[in-house]
């Protein structure tokens, strides 16, 4: 399990700062990210490159190189020297989705091309209805889905995103029939929920908040095994369904061949930047959870979550686009 304690993340700061031999970078750093300006993944490199930058000594420069579910920048840090001075954020659904999804072809060997080094965030998983939906409560959408099946919508940003599979995966664990809407992104999506077009959706947190705060959409309960700081008393879909526990997490990578010297050093470092108050301010305010561990335990995390979704892929007989 992924373990959220940053114990030593003081001394780890001092010690990266304080040794030139703890000092490998010699330039600005690339870090690297798959997904468009004003995402969530957008947010957190920033976020993350703003906090190790003064951690390693060096700047911490954000490329974005959108497309391909984020494999433009997958393969491009896969493809560069593995000298630590190029770096990835790539999410969940990378090395736990595109892998096992039938169809799929990738320009990479997610588990040969890339080095973890550590996970960074959780995105709190989060249900929310329309408001001109005729439910509120998980139970109530339980039980009118199985009185008509097939008559209610939930929306997602394309097939096979998270937010598809975690709507699957309640299909599955409920034993109810609700439509998948799929949209090209999570803008689109929320417009049409906003519009009462569609029922449901089960995605990212930070997507929801301005519409929540609007009052245009409903949250109804946590998809993530707890529940964020910014809406403690929300139930949690676990509640009524005990395995349907979400994590859409975002970790840190390297290149193939980054030695084991290199994913220390970033492993400490990044377990420095976010044991920071301000930095940990910031994320709560953003709707993620930080996640830190060695890069075991990512890997790990990898493994049990490639199979958790393999199981929902073939169940609902998903096939990529």
């Amino acid at each position: 399990m992924l373990r959220r304690t940053f114990v030593g993340a003081a001394a780890a700061a001092a010690g990266l700062v304080g040794s030139a031999a703890a000092q490998p970078l010699k330039q600005d750093v690339r870090l690297y990210c798959g997904f468009p300006p004003g995402g969530t993944a957008d947010l957190l490199s920033r976020l993350v490159a703003d906090a190790l930058a003064p951690v390693v000594g060096q700047k911490v420069i954000v490329e974005t190189k959108t497309g391909a579910s984020g494999f433009i920048a997958n393969e491009a840090v896969a493809r560069s020297a593995p000298d630590g001075h190029t770096i990835l954020l790539a999410g969940m659904a990378a090395f736990c989705v595109s892998p096992v999804m039938p169809g799929q072809k990738l320009p990479i060997d997610v588990d040969k091309d890339l080095t973890p080094i550590a996970n960074v965030a959780g995105v709190y998983n989060m249900l929310v209805v329309s408001r001109h939906a005729p439910f509120r409560l998980v139970p109530e959408i339980i039980d009118q889905a199985k009185a008509s099946p097939g008559k209610f919508t939930y929306a997602s940003t394309g097939n096979g995103t998270s937010q598809h599979l975690a709507g699957e995966m309640f299909k599955k664990l409920a034993g109810v029939d609700l439509v998948h809407v799929p949209y090209r992104g999570g803008a689109p999506a929320i417009q049409d929920m906003v519009a009462g077009n569609v029922n449901m959706m089960f995605g990212n947190m930070p997507e929801f908040l301005g519409q929540i705060t609007g009052g245009n959409l409903i949250p109804v309960a946590f998809g993530a095994p707890q529940a964020s700081p910014l809406f403690p008393g929300l139930p949690l879909i676990s509640r009524w369904l005990p395995d349907f526990k979400i994590v859409n997490w975002f970790g840190l990578f390297g290149p193939a061949g980054l030695s084991a010297d290199l994913v220390q050093f970033w492993n400490r470092a990044l377990r420095a930047a976010l044991a920071k108050d301000d930095v940990q301010k910031r994320m709560v305010e953003s709707g993620v959870e930080s996640l830190i561990g060695s890069p075991t335990d990512l890997k790990t995390a990898i493994a049990t979550d490639r199979v958790k979704w393999g199981d929902v892929i073939k169940a609902a007989g998903m096939r990529a686009d």
